[in-house]
């Protein structure tokens, strides 16, 4: 082994969110074994590309030079509008960032609307004072006392969407704007995705009491995951905290319909079960009117109202019900007796 220290201003990465602070002191330059998710590395910035900062565990973001040095996550990244990256088969000396949370792995493909990605340069993993490397999926802030219930459970609201950025955080924050400001008490989570703090602070600001994402189960994101661990993550959160039939559950899944992991979630009876309310959130009318009909056929269900970005105009609105009645949250209005009188 090859042990050297590790200052201690280093950047440690929302996507490292569950790993404590002090067990990251230490890398070993020697190590060269093959990257699994979740393996944590110490890496220099050498290139810069399309992500020019990178969040912390904190939320803060830093500005990334030539020469920065970080701690990264192994992880693999679905996103239609930048990359899909993977964790390499083997280990490489250098790798690609593919997320402002500090994921890390190679990019297979990336939309051409965007630049190159940001290039690291490994310096080695990061390891333990036994000299094992460090792998977030070893530590899970979030594990329910039971695994069963007798009644029903928490009201679960659940948005979805066409694809990422069609407006599904700010339609969940607004759920939890509405359901906190008419007095309800509700928790949040984003079940699947990459990680970005942003998104779940946003509903822990709009008045959610508690919130999760996968980074609480110690999974940089959730692209590739087995469907059993995916259940697994929907089933704990809605156990630690929606036991309660008086309170709210407000849960995103990320992307869009024809994902894969959230297709996987929505095909499952225990998910589809614990619905109360299905958002589905799309950027314009056309989008509404084939996602629909996509829900209908491909999943057998309806939705209660829609929303995304498409909710922010009027014109869009205008045709939306010119071919459903299905009713309209607009999540940037913030009226929360409205929303409030769609979810309840």
């Amino acid at each position: 082994m090859d042990i050297k220290k590790i200052k201690s201003n280093r950047i440690i990465p929302s996507s490292a969110f569950s790993v404590p602070k002090s067990k990251i002191k230490q890398y070993d330059a020697s190590n060269k074994k093959k990257p699994e998710v979740g393996d944590l590395i110490f890496g220099e910035v050498i290139k810069l590309g399309h992500h020019k900062y990178i969040q912390n565990q904190s939320a803060r973001l830093h500005t990334l030079n030539i020469g920065t040095r970080s701690v990264f996550v192994f992880g693999n990244r679905y996103a239609p509008d930048q990359f899909e990256g993977l964790v390499p088969d083997s280990f490489t000396e250098h790798l690609d960032l593919f997320s402002q949370g500090g994921i890390v792995g190679e990019v297979k493909t990336q939309n051409h609307l965007i630049s190159a990605p940001t290039r690291i340069r490994v310096l080695g993993y990061i390891c333990d004072a036994e000299g094992k490397v460090i792998n977030t999926r070893n530590y899970i802030l979030l594990q329910p006392k039971n695994t069963t219930r007798k009644k029903r459970g928490a009201k679960v609201i659940l948005c979805i969407g066409t694809s990422m950025n069609s407006g599904k955080t700010h339609a969940a924050a607004a759920c939890c704007y509405a359901l906190s400001s008419s007095g309800r008490n509700v928790r949040a989570a984003k079940i699947t995705g990459t990680a970005s703090l942003k998104d779940i602070l946003l509903m822990n600001d709009c008045g959610a009491e508690h919130i999760a994402d996968f980074t609480y189960f110690g999974y940089p994101s959730s692209y590739l995951m087995d469907a059993e661990k995916l259940l697994w993550m929907f089933n704990s959160f809605d156990m630690k905290y929606g036991n309660d039939p008086k309170k709210y559950l407000v849960i995103e899944f990320a992307d869009g319909i024809f994902q894969r992991e959230t297709a996987m979630l929505l095909r499952m009876p225990e998910v589809r079960d614990r619905i109360h309310k299905l958002i589905f959130c799309a950027p314009g009318s056309s989008s509404v009117f084939g996602g629909i009909h996509v829900l209908k056929e491909e999943f057998g269900l309806v939705p209660d109202a829609i929303s995304g970005l498409c909710s922010s105009s009027p014109l869009a609105i205008r045709e939306i019900e010119s071919f459903t009645n299905l009713p309209v949250l607009q999540s940037m209005e913030k009226d929360y007796e409205t929303i409030f009188r769609l979810i309840k």
